[in-house]
């Protein structure tokens, strides 16, 4: 297609007589290509002198504007060094003219045009900085380069900031840049001397293209975004940068890195430098203290300039001003800000992307996101004409009547439908964003309920840590008449009132958190549904707060997704992290958020404590299966890759059976194969025994170690063969053998909830195929059992039950009743792994009857909901008069019962029928065992 065919838009000439100059500046123009000239000219006196200076080029230009942009770009490289300035500016005001007539014309998009100024933008940084840089190679003055650097300036890279940036360069923009050097190239001793080479070089390159000649001009340069620059060079190291950025970095320059880019120069080095800056520009926590810092600026910005005042469309300033484009932008980094750490979706340098983003992530609502899309680009149309009239760096709508004229001729518009059109989307972008910035305070406590509460305790809160700085205690004081409200509605206000004062006392810091809660009101109905029901939880949450993220941050409320989608995303996160210790960070950051999410799902009654058990089993495999390939490959970095075929994690007990609670450890063994080969081959060797071992101490490390994130899981291997007394990683011929001849009858029946959850695939199934295989040969019924009644009466003797609330300990409870499910597997040769399919197996081969099942199986449920719910609700055993009323209603609902007697009732009738068929099951063999016979 042609370019006049896609002229979808024409301006209108304000001045007709210099329009009609057009027949002889352009005769080659016709039809809409010749409509689109005589009002380019006859409404922009800037326009009218580069048609002048560019009218013979411009008529090859218009046939294939792209390719023409191509060839102009191909030959600035090429340029000798004193022809360099006026190459330059001549491509610029083509650049700028060819641009200017496919925007008039809407033969390109907003996002196209932006692109192409920014385009030309880097290519002049690059051309003038290695033309620089070349000039102080062939002088000598920059230690051991040659002009073989000169494609990586030497080091030198241009970072560019702001719209061009973010490729939304406009015409009469300066560009932003940061000029940084990779001092990793030079010698200590030569630093100095590089360093004044590279300062000299960047100050030479940006007057080439800032310095104003008989030929123009090429980019007004601004190299202020950098860190303190009213005391640093124009151009500093990298390593200086980065100490600054991590000891001093503001939101500002945070928000000011979502745009960066290496544009210039050595782009590698400039890449690799923006990669180290990830933490410090994207949090790994929601960052909703953003909000407050950017509303602040934005409020200076209005202060210093004048413009909060203003609202009338002459003069207004269209992008500072009230519902400017930068309150679109704020509005839109804001947000990036808040989320982007978790988000890598996110962080996207353009706008419209961005908005595009939020919105499919549900940040903010399509509609908004579309309608501030849309003000955007008229925000940007009206800047970009305002600037086409006389080449100024302005965005001031003009005061003047000629002036208004002149941008609404090229707006193809007239005044009063351009100064309509401006009030009501500068309103509506107002509107849509300032209540973002500035949400309403919340309501002031009534009166009646101000006596309601313990003023010590809530007087003893400034106190405490997380108040430290006034801007917390200032966004909390917001927070708190709504925050009592909530409480003054729970069962029992004093105690939800003291499990608050726990949880903010256990608060490391408050800003992040507060704001939080300020900018999400609904994240209040769940802290005080928390502290009114679950202190334990609460005091969970104060050591752990980051866990609100996952409830505003990802589909909080979605179905479960599953181990294996769990792995995945695991896997995916920590494949983006190249520290090993950002991984294990990582990897208990995202499981607390999973494991938080488990326990509001079952404390609000969304699943049963059968179905969390599930899913917290889930949430372990995914974790040792997303660990597992990061600890080996850690450790293969200094002693190779596995020997022999490698090893694999068996989870026992609770965890191989698929169902773990709250507070759960994980039973583990690992097993290797080491297939003959006898060392690994590394940096440092170890022999295969030795190197297994190691790992295994490496795997446990990983998931025990207290880091700044805490723990992943406890972990206990003791059911390993030999226990405590053989080696933590056992080697598969051993492990078979072990089990085949010298196992004890406990350890065959710990392997009937043995699971493979990591590790070498075909190990695994090896491993599921042997313990499948050594269960079906069917063991001596009377030993299994004496064993059984024996191993009954030990642990009867070594352990008594805590109360009537403990539902492990005891005689018909969860352990006495998991050891019969175990026993009814052993004697019917079934590898099924869970209490239900196990008893059913003791059903089948007439040791149990189908009433005898049914007793056991109702007093496992009855046990496994009160052992759910008391990890969930306490730290210690469940006492229902420490959990407050909030508690006991969470503790009968989840029993189905009316109240707390009720529970018990139930409880102390279902054991007691669960003992007594246990009694009747093994009785008999641990009477024989207990008189000797």
């Amino acid at each position: 297609m042609s370019f006049s065919s896609k002229i979808t838009r024409l301006p209108r000439a304000f001045s007709p007589d210099i329009a009609q100059e057009i027949e002889t500046l352009a005769p080659f123009a016709k039809g809409e290509t010749r409509e689109l000239l005589q009002g380019a000219i006859g409404s922009s006196p800037y326009l009218h002198a580069l048609v002048v200076k560019e009218a013979e080029w411009l008529e090859g230009a218009l046939e294939t504007p792209e390719s023409s942009l191509d060839a102009l770009y191909s030959a600035l490289p090429t340029q000798d060094t004193k022809a360099l300035p006026d190459a330059l500016r001549q491509a610029k005001r083509r650049v700028a003219l060819l641009t200017a007539l496919a925007d008039l014309g809407g033969v390109w998009p907003l996002l196209t045009v932006t692109q192409a100024l920014s385009d030309f933008a880097d290519l002049a940084s690059d051309v003038a900085v290695k033309a620089m840089i070349s000039q102080e190679i062939q002088r000598g003055k920059l230690p051991g380069a040659t002009l073989d650097d000169v494609p990586s300036a030497g080091g030198l890279v241009c970072l560019a900031m702001g719209k061009v940036g973010a490729g939304e360069l406009n015409y009469s923009s300066d560009i932003d840049l940061i000029c940084l050097f990779d001092e990793t190239r030079y010698d200590r001793d030569d630093y100095l001397t590089a360093r004044s080479a590279l300062v000299r070089a960047t100050r030479k390159a940006m007057a080439l293209l800032s310095d104003l000649t008989g030929e123009g001009y090429v980019f007004r340069t601004d190299l202020r975004l950098r860190p303190d620059p009213a005391v640093t060079p124009v151009c500093l190291s990298m390593e200086a940068a980065e100490r600054y950025y991590e000891s001093l970095g503001r939101t500002w320059e945070r928000a000011a890195y979502i745009k960066a880019r290496p544009a210039a120069g050595d782009i590698a080095a400039g890449q690799k430098f923006l990669d180290t800056l990830t933490p410090f520009v994207w949090r790994k926590h929601l960052d909703f203290a953003a909000i407050q810092d950017a509303h602040d600026m934005r409020l200076r910005i209005r202060e210093h300039k004048g413009f909060g005042r203003h609202w009338e469309p002459e003069g207004h300033n269209i992008k500072l001003g009230r519902g400017g484009i930068r309150e679109i932008e704020f509005f839109t980094q804001t947000r990036q800000l808040i989320a982007g750490g978790r988000d890598p979706s996110l962080r996207l340098r353009g706008t419209l992307p961005a908005l595009a983003a939020l919105a499919d992530r549900d940040w903010i609502p399509k509609d908004v996101a579309e309608r501030l899309s849309d003000h955007y680009v008229a925000h940007r149309d009206l800047e970009h004409r305002i600037q086409m009239v006389h080449d100024a760096q302005t965005h001031d709508i003009p005061r003047t009547e000629e002036g208004l004229a002149r941008v609404a001729c090229l707006l193809g518009t007239s005044v009063d439908a351009l100064k309509a059109d401006v009030k009501q989307r500068v309103e509506e972008v107002h509107t849509l964003t300032e209540g973002f910035f500035a949400p309403d305070a919340s309501s002031v406590l009534p009166d009646a309920q101000k006596d309601r509460f313990d003023p010590a305790i809530i007087a003893r809160w400034r106190s405490y840590p997380a108040f430290r700085t006034e801007r917390a205690a200032a966004i909390f004081e917001r927070l708190k008449p709504e925050l009592l409200s909530r409480l003054d509605r729970a069962a029992k206000p004093d105690e939800a009132l003291v499990s608050l004062d726990g949880f903010l006392e256990g608060l490391p810091a408050g800003v992040q958190l507060f704001s939080l809660f300020d900018s999400n009101p609904q994240l209040l109905d769940l802290l005080s549904d928390i502290v009114g029901t679950a202190p334990a939880l609460a005091r969970y949450l104060s050591r752990n707060a980051s866990v609100f993220d996952a409830v505003i941050g990802g589909a909080f409320f979605a179905d479960w997704p599953g181990a294996t989608a769990l792995t995945k995303e695991l896997s995916d996160q920590l494949a983006r992290e190249d520290d090993y210790e950002r991984k294990l960070d990582t990897a208990r950051r995202w499981t607390k958020e999973w494991h938080f999410r488990i326990g509001v799902h079952h404390l609000r009654g969304l699943i049963s404590a059968e179905t969390a058990g599930r899913q917290y089993a889930d949430l372990a495999s995914a974790v040792l299966r997303g660990i597992w390939p990061e600890v080996t490959a850690k450790f293969a970095e200094k002693h190779g890759p596995q020997p022999g075929r490698g090893a694999m994690i068996l989870g026992m007990g609770s965890l191989g059976a698929g169902r773990l609670h709250a507070t759960s450890d994980l039973d583990l063994i690992a097993i290797y194969d080491a297939n003959g080969v006898d060392y690994s081959e590394g940096r440092k060797p170890l022999a295969a025994r030795t190197y297994y071992a190691r790992l295994t101490q490496a795997l446990v490390t990983a998931l025990t170690a207290p880091m700044s994130e805490g723990r992943l899981y406890e972990v206990d291997m003791r059911l390993r063969p030999s226990g405590t007394q053989g080696p933590v990683a056992t080697s598969v011929q051993s492990f078979k053998s072990y089990q085949q001849e010298q196992a004890w009858t406990w350890e065959h029946l710990a392997l009937t909830r043995a699971r493979p959850v990591a590790g070498n695939p075909d190990l695994q199934q090896e491993i599921e195929d042997f313990r499948i295989d050594l269960l079906a040969r069917r063991s001596d019924a009377d030993a299994v059992k004496s064993d059984v009644a024996d191993m009954r009466a030990r642990i009867a003797e070594a352990k008594s039950p805590a109360g009537l609330y403990d539902a492990k300990i005891g005689a018909g409870r969860l352990q006495d009743i998991e050891l019969t499910a175990q026993t009814a597997a052993l004697l019917a040769g079934s590898p099924d792994r869970t209490v239900g399919t196990a008893l059913n197996a003791g059903v089948a081969i007439g040791w149990l009857d189908a009433a005898e099942c049914a007793a056991l199986t109702e007093a496992y449920d009855v046990c496994w909901r009160i052992q759910t719910a008391g990890k969930l609700l306490s730290e210690k055993p469940l006492d229902p008069e420490a959990i407050g009323a909030g508690g006991r209603s969470f503790l009968a609902r989840e029993m189905g019962c009316d109240d707390i007697t009720s529970v018990e009732n139930l409880l102390s009738r279902s054991t007691s029928g669960a003992a007594e068929v246990i009694e009747t099951l093994l009785g008999a063999h641990e009477r024989k065992a207990n008189d000797g016979g």
